[in-house]
């Protein structure tokens, strides 16, 4: 695999022709002009962008989507913002899947509660409802709502459709708020990163295998990051359309924006099997286009693949791990010590045995692994063989009910059972941690999309930890059939078919509300005991005090450590109740230290002084009269903010950032964010993103004093001076990045709903 250092042209579609001093001689030589801009409008992504933008400028796009789709633990925080804001229809259509709450299993009657609202929603305002165990939310997207040129945006990080030539988005459920309130998907306009395919994988190596090499390769540089990615070159013909679709998936933990894939008969006959075959049309290149960097592959020279705890990101061949496992393993630990902060012991050597690596836990689901040829692939290896009846366990979990029913036809579910694997509906839980978790020091094999820390329903503050590692759903049902004795897919003397699908749409015809279009305004949403309003939230004051409430020196934060996922997922749609889990897992006395400095501030808009509140808090504006002696309580806000190195990686879930939000958070400070989505997140709920370059040792109950602020904002200031007080001021410098017009109308307004009012 080979990064370029910077870009290239491509021609044809085949030719790579990397950008430098003597590349106008070389294109000059096959009669052709080295305009680097021009050839950037002859990319897939630039035509679908340019289709789908309402702005007269494509350096700053104002995106309109063609359709949104959510899942049950996103879509009641979204509509409940929109109706605070206004709505009164769905403009375009709407898609609402239950597949992360699906089981009803915690919290009483509130996960079914949300699952009526959202019917009741489709109903009133002219939706689509798929209900619980039907389909994963990206399975029907992929199914029923992708077409080539097409742009859907979704409220979950892994809403990636480009091998079906769709370009998708997982965005926070702010964003979806504005498509529905028909405003637009603002961001400046993305480069594009080839991913340049060429040769053909081996018998036993799967989409996995490829998607973590990729990950692998990119992640840390930051390649791709808030890039659109584009599948090109000869090799993509090679692929099936699942093994494409398992490919793309993945493209979300590169921490790229998007994906698209060059479309060709493969693609159309998928379309065809699915009786949509008008949703087709051809992408490729123009015979000149630029791209901003290349990723080059051969795909015949990809091995069986394994990403170790904690990151998808943490990758190795499987064979490299079992001839290196002990430098392996103790790399692995000494991660662990950073992501676990040294709160539960954690080893990996106890699952060595006789000199091989022992796994307890295999799971094949999801978006990412339950597409149907990775299941025929995993009953290939395990036909005729068993999972045997020790310690390992295997689960295997179709993402449609249309496969499910596919797997029953053609017998292979069948096999699976009498090989030992427990065949189950449809259901995103292994992905977050809500279905099959492992015992305590487990170690599960998944084909699911996350390895993250506690997603596979660790509790480290109870001293409870397992761990996960990402694998291509082949290996695991290798190790499935060698009784947990990690094996790579390659290993096995496997002969794997070529198979036919046949898509059953009455399934759904007969299951799932379509009313797109048909809104009907005399249907009462339905509201369970658990869904609650947002809290009201004051707009942006002239001055901001901060009061430093966490300080986090990981690398990376993910929004699992921010928000954690799982059993959690029971309180999406209760704001104030969700959001006494906000850091649990990370910095378990977070939320009291937030809650103090909340309770300060609403004294204050009450009316009374800060100085007022506390000793501390009254030494702290003294400091501050000093050299601001206009300072007073109308013009200076008290909130909460976090200190991070680079938070934000993973999930597109919005409650990251609105968890901290109401419980009086007004910022983040930063070295840089993980991913756009969750910076966008900070910005629809009023919290101010800053970024800091230089290196301050921030202490938990630091005061951060930022004056001007709104100013600052309105007069779109690069830099603005901050100071940590104390009892003297030191100065700092942050920034904001760059902000669209209405995201700092959107920050002074104190958040998306604020600004909706307003407006």
């Amino acid at each position: 695999m080979e990064l370029f250092e910077g870009g290239a042209y491509l021609l044809n579609g085949t030719e790579l022709v990397k950008d430098g001093p003597d590349v106008a001689q070389i294109l000059a030589g096959k009669g052709l002009a080295a305009d680097a801009e021009e050839a950037r409008k002859n990319t897939i992504a630039y035509g679908i962008l340019s289709a789908h933008n309402t702005s007269d400028n494509m350096d700053d796009l104002k995106i309109k989507f063609d359709k949104l789709t959510s899942h049950d633990i996103t879509f009641v925080g979204i509509i409940q913002t929109a109706r605070a804001s206004g709505l009164t229809e769905f403009p375009i259509p709407y898609v609402l899947t239950n597949c992360h709450n699906s089981l009803c299993a915690v919290g009483g009657t509130i996960n079914e509660d949300d699952h009526v609202f959202g019917l009741s929603c489709a109903k009133r305002y002219g939706g689509m409802y798929v209900p619980p165990h039907q389909a994963v939310i990206h399975q029907f997207a992929r199914e029923m709502l992708a077409e080539c040129g097409g742009m859907i945006l979704g409220s979950d990080s892994h809403t990636r459709y480009g091998a079906l030539g769709t370009m998708a988005i997982g965005e926070g459920g702010g964003e979806l708020a504005k498509q529905l309130l028909k405003r637009t998907y603002d961001v400046a306009r993305p480069g594009v990163v080839a991913i340049y395919l060429e040769g053909e994988v081996a018998r036993g190596v799967g989409p996995q295998d490829v998607a973590l090499a990729i990950i692998g390769a990119t992640f840390e540089k930051g390649y791709v990051k808030n890039k659109v990615m584009e599948f090109v070159g000869p090799g993509v013909s090679k692929l099936s359309a699942d093994f494409r679709i398992g490919i793309d998936v993945m493209t979300t933990e590169t921490t790229c924006l998007s994906s698209i894939w060059q479309t060709d008969d493969t693609v159309k006959q998928w379309y065809e099997t699915h009786n949509r075959p008008a949703a087709y049309k051809e992408l490729a290149p123009g015979a000149v286009a630029y791209y901003d960097g290349v990723v080059k592959i051969d795909l015949s020279k990809i091995k069986p693949m394994i990403a170790m705890p904690f990151h998808p990101s943490n990758v190795y061949t499987i064979e490299d791990l079992k001839a290196n496992l002990s430098d392996v393993l103790a790399d692995v630990e000494k991660r662990a010590k950073v992501s676990l902060g040294g709160k539960v012991p954690f080893t990996l050597a106890d699952k060595v045995r006789n000199g091989k690596f022992m796994v307890d836990q295999g799971i094949i689901a999801g978006c990412a692994g339950g597409g149907f040829e990775n299941i025929m692939a995993a009953t290939d290896i395990l036909k005729g063989r068993n999972i045997g009846s020790d310690e390992f366990t295997l689960s295997v979990y179709p993402a449609s009910t249309p496969i499910y029913a596919e797997l029953a036809k053609n017998g292979s579910m069948v096999e699976l059972i009498k090989a030992g694997a427990v065949v189950k509906t449809a259901f995103c839980g292994p992905c977050f941690g809500a279905g099959d978790t492992p015992a305590n020091n487990a170690f599960s094999i998944r084909h699911s999309t996350r390895n993250f820390p506690n997603r596979e329903g660790s509790k480290v503050q109870n001293g409870q930890i397992a761990s996960v590692a990402l694998m291509d759903a082949r290996s695991i049902a290798a190790t499935a059939a060698t009784k947990g004795e990690l094996t790579a897919a390659t290993e096995m003397d496997t002969e794997f078919g070529t198979y036919t699908y046949f898509f059953d749409s009455s399934i759904y015809e007969k299951r799932v509300y379509d009313g797109v279009g048909r809104p009907d305004p005399s249907v009462e949403v339905k509201f369970g005991p658990n869904i609650k309003d947002w809290p009201s939230m004051i707009s942006l004051t002239d001055n901001v005090l901060l009061k430093v409430a966490s300080v986090i020196h990981d690398p990376v934060t993910t929004t699992d450590e921010l928000i954690p996922s799982g059993e959690t997922s029971s309180y999406r749609s209760n704001p104030l109740g969700l959001a006494e889990f906000t850091l649990s897992r990370k910095d378990p006395a977070y939320v009291g230290r937030a809650k103090a400095v909340r309770d300060i501030e609403a004294v204050r808009e009450g009316g009374e002084c800060l100085c007022k509140a506390s000793d501390e808090l009254s030494g702290i504006m003294k400091t501050i009269k000093e050299k601001y002696p206009d300072v007073n309580h109308e013009n200076v806000s008290f909130g909460s903010t976090i200190y991070a190195v680079k938070p934000g990686d993973g999930s597109a879930r919005e409650q990251a950032a609105s968890c901290q939000k109401v419980l009086g958070g007004f910022a983040n400070i930063a070295k840089e964010y993980a991913t756009k989505r969750y910076r966008s997140n900070l910005i629809n709920w009023g919290m101010l993103p800053f970024v800091i370059g230089e290196d301050y040792d921030f202490d938990v109950d630091d005061y951060v004093f930022v004056p001007g602020i709104a100013d600052a904002i309105r007069e779109k200031k690069d830099v603005i001076t901050a100071y940590v007080v104390n009892k003297d001021m030191h100065e700092l410098k942050l920034t904001l990045g760059e902000l669209t017009d209405d995201e700092r109308d959107i920050i002074l307004a104190g958040c998306l709903i604020n600004y909706y009012k307003e407006n």
